[in-house]
């Protein structure tokens, strides 16, 4: 996979480019992982209902193509958009889901931290608390978007949503289980991680 470093960008110019480089790919087109940060929004997967955005206050709400229901991205917070040919890898999206857990997994494990499944609820969990969420789209047998990793943002966000449709769901981050990385190097462990666990 290629890997670009966007830094902070804003979500929805982010979206129209990651459906703008599924629908020019060719068979031959490398994939490629985008790292980042956004600006605080949240976002609407095909199944999020407007009920579980509680209050949005002033961070506005996107409906997006993703799978999933409701999220919040904000700054200190790692995102990996996968654009990858899965037909190439011969991979299904129930793999691509464990997969891209594993890579989470794996990454927490690098830190002392044992992240887990739960079954129905896609995305990575330490002791029941939600710490990395993942929401896929996959159109002509390639995906985009991706995974998202609480590093260091401000968590009061989740309290104005239920977090993936779950009222109440609680939310962590590495910084309050006494990881403190910088963000380009968590990027790079990221990378790295879906390296592993997403060989061609």
């Amino acid at each position: 996979m290629i890997a670009r470093s966007l830094g902070l960008v804003a979500y929805e110019p982010t979206w129209r480019a990651m459906k703008e480089f599924n629908a020019s790919r060719t068979p031959g087109t490398p994939d490629q992982v985008w790292l980042l940060e956004h600006p605080p929004v949240f976002t609407l997967g095909l199944a999020g209902r407007r009920e579980h955005v509680l209050d949005p206050g002033g961070i506005p709400v996107v409906a997006t193509d993703r799978g999933g229901q409701v999220t919040y991205h904000g700054p200190g917070q790692a995102v990996a958009y996968v654009m990858l040919d899965l037909r190439r890898r011969k991979l299904g999206a129930k793999e691509l889901v464990r997969r891209l857990e594993q890579a989470l997994i794996d990454l927490l494990a690098h830190h002392g931290i044992r992240g887990e499944r739960q079954a129905g609820m896609p995305g990575v969990y330490v002791a029941g608390a939600k710490i990395a969420a993942i929401g896929l789209r996959i159109a002509r047998g390639c995906s985009y978007h991706g995974v998202s990793l609480n590093a260091s943002l401000d968590l009061a966000p989740f309290a104005r949503i239920d977090p993936c449709g779950y009222p109440g769901l609680a939310c962590t981050r590495l910084e309050d289980l006494g990881v403190r990385v910088s963000m380009k190097d968590l990027q790079q462990e990221l990378h790295q991680h879906l390296e592993t666990c997403l060989p061609e």
